[in-house]
């Protein structure tokens, strides 16, 4: 998400940069209006295309999905921070039209052809092309930005990392990356918890607001579940029953993948108003058409195990901060997928009948914030809004494997406040005679392996210790450094020469 200040208008944009929409608002004289794009919509599909002769860019590129859909492209924030041997890239590649491939390093890349030549492009540049969409073409945005973009990113470091990145591919880098829990939490000034249900994620952050300062207490979510997720479920469903009644397998075709899937999404948007909705879907595949219809206890028969999933998070951070569920005062409701009614009869019986809080656009909470934090920083006089402080919380530990017994020693816990600086001795083993290798992991298990690998500093020239070169430990100083946008940098002194060696992971 990025906002942009106007010297003539004193605004400043924000941008939720969604998994399968998204959305812009202006922060100007003391409110936030959200702008339309060209069609008029106030969203815009998170979708990129290639064609023979041009790139097209939201709503254009989904409404020519059906007629080119090996080249164009959707989700792919889903593989921002991602390898392409992570379970979930390989779940999520099963179902789309297009081709996802191992890059150097692992790096998931999205095999397409435009202006008939192949293209291989990863899924920060994709981010880049729909941020360049939504910055242009919107009615009724200022000209002459003045006072650069803010970014609202993903919540975990690996893909805040691909955020940065993509910011820095359209050439004026985002002021600031927010979580969307926060960037929402900004806009409303509400006691939380605030969930948010997206496109591709889930989650919670637990919020305390007084005399204008909003801290976090506590964040949680689930990177892998959202929207998309749902509509895989029906996707697959509607699959089995076509290869059931004409002995047809659509999972071979792309079009008719792209067409079933684009079914799907409507069905699932129809039935948060309606208890049943028609797909009718003319030639799917080998000139047969596919008529049936899915009512709302099917579809939530379907996801009920996800919905259920989407409370994990809830909980676990009210556990984190030790917080009574009777202690919450609102609960707010963000992303198009917290429409579905059961999943807001399951929220509401988590918090013992409490009403959710009704006031907002859950497709327009993030961008509204994110618009009202770019003020903030921009420092635009206009309103009480602007008098608000946020103290951002890490969603997750962050640490290193030490002494070769493969335990996670916790750096920095999670839910602790930043901006913050950590420093601490370190034992390691080594393995070779000149150097050793500072693992960096986040997550919560207690078997560093079993997290996510950050990234390694290698160092070389260390102190040998005790013993011999090969297997004697080293006692290394480390750092973790955690500015206020969440971009974690790691040092490490070398001795006894004192050089230092640092990792930067945004």
């Amino acid at each position: 998400m990025t906002e942009t200040g106007d010297e003539l208008g004193g605004a400043v944009m924000g941008i939720d940069l969604g998994t399968a929409w998204s959305c812009v608002g202006v922060y100007r004289q003391g409110r936030v209006e959200i702008l339309t794009n060209e069609h008029g919509g106030r969203t815009t599909p998170s979708y990129v295309a290639f064609t023979d002769t041009e790139r097209l860019v939201g709503d254009a590129a989904k409404n020519q999905a059906a007629r080119n859909p090996a080249n164009t492209i959707f989700g792919t924030k889903r593989l921002m921070g991602k390898r392409f041997s992570d379970a979930s890239v390989q779940s999520d590649t099963k179902l789309w039209p297009f081709k996802v491939t191992a890059g150097r390093g692992d790096k998931p890349m999205i095999a397409a052809n435009y202006k008939r030549k192949p293209k291989l492009v990863a899924a920060e540049e994709i981010g880049s092309m729909l941020l360049g969409k939504m910055e242009g073409g919107r009615r009724g945005l200022p000209r002459r930005p003045r006072h650069g973009r803010r970014g609202h990113g993903p919540r975990v470091v690996r893909h805040r990392a691909a955020s940065c990145y993509q910011g820095r591919l359209r050439r004026r880098g985002p002021e600031r990356h927010r979580h969307r829990p926060r960037a929402r939490g900004r806009g409303h000034r509400l006691w939380p918890p605030r969930k948010h249900g997206g496109g591709g994620t889930t989650s919670v952050a637990l919020l305390a607001v007084a005399a204008g300062k909003i801290t976090v207490l506590a964040t949680a979510g689930e990177p892998h579940l959202g929207g998309e997720d749902f509509d895989s479920r029906m996707v697959e469903h509607l699959a089995d029953q076509f290869k059931a009644e004409y002995n047809k397998d659509v999972s071979g075709s792309a079009r008719a993948l792209v067409r079933l899937r684009a079914a799907c999404e409507h069905a699932k948007r129809t039935l948060s108003s309606a208890t049943w909705a028609a797909i009718e879907i003319d030639c799917l595949l080998d000139g047969i058409d596919f008529r049936t219809a899915i009512t709302r206890d099917q579809f939530e028969d379907l996801n009920l195990d996800l919905f259920c999933k989407c409370l994990d998070p809830i909980k676990k951070c009210l556990g984190n901060a030790t917080i009574r569920r009777s202690d919450v005062h609102d609960v707010v409701l963000v992303g198009g997928s917290t429409r579905i009614p059961r999943v807001r009869r399951m929220l509401q019986d988590l918090f013992d009948g409490k009403e959710l809080c009704p006031d907002i656009n859950p497709e327009e909470a993030v961008a509204r914030g994110a618009a009202i934090l770019g003020a903030m920083a921009s420092h635009v006089p206009a309103g009480d809004l602007l008098d608000l402080f946020l103290l951002d919380a890490t969603p997750h530990s962050l640490g290193v494997e030490e002494s070769g017994d493969g335990i996670m020693t916790v750096i920095v816990p999670k839910n602790t406040t930043i901006p913050i600086r950590r420093e601490q001795i370190i034992s390691l083993q080594s393995h070779h005679k000149r150097g050793v290798v500072i693992s960096v992991f986040q997550g919560e298990n207690a078997t560093a392996r079993e997290n996510r690998l950050l990234g390694e500093l290698k160092l070389s020239g260390v102190h040998h210790g005790d013993g011999p070169h090969t297997g004697a430990k080293r006692q290394i100083p480390v750092c973790f450094d955690i500015d206020a946008d969440g971009v974690l940098t790691v040092y490490a002194t070398v001795t006894p020469s004192g050089s230092v060696r640092q990792l930067t992971e945004p």
